[in-house]
């Protein structure tokens, strides 16, 4: 994709809107474990299904690296741009 809003209509052509909101919600989830934030925690806060919460968790820990990579860029972009201000 060459830009976000390319991504965006991609996707909202792709997924229904349930789908898109279980995706947003599976990202969200996916920082709150990257951060440490324990399971029941990011229960709480989000109302994301426990079981939910533990398959993003396993896959951030052992799936094929896509929410480590796209985690590990984020982190990157925004030391960038905290070094450069």
């Amino acid at each position: 994709m060459e830009s976000a809003e390319e991504c965006r209509k991609f996707l909202a052509d792709l997924c229904t809107p349930g789908e898109l909101t279980a995706l947003a919600d599976r990202w969200q989830v996916a920082q709150m474990i990257a951060a440490g934030m324990p399971y029941r925690r990011i229960y709480e806060k989000t109302g994301v299904s426990t079981a939910t919460v533990t398959r993003v968790a396993r896959a951030v820990a052992y799936g094929e690296g896509g929410y480590r990579g796209v985690l590990a860029k984020i982190n990157k972009s925004e030391a960038d741009t905290e070094s450069n201000s």
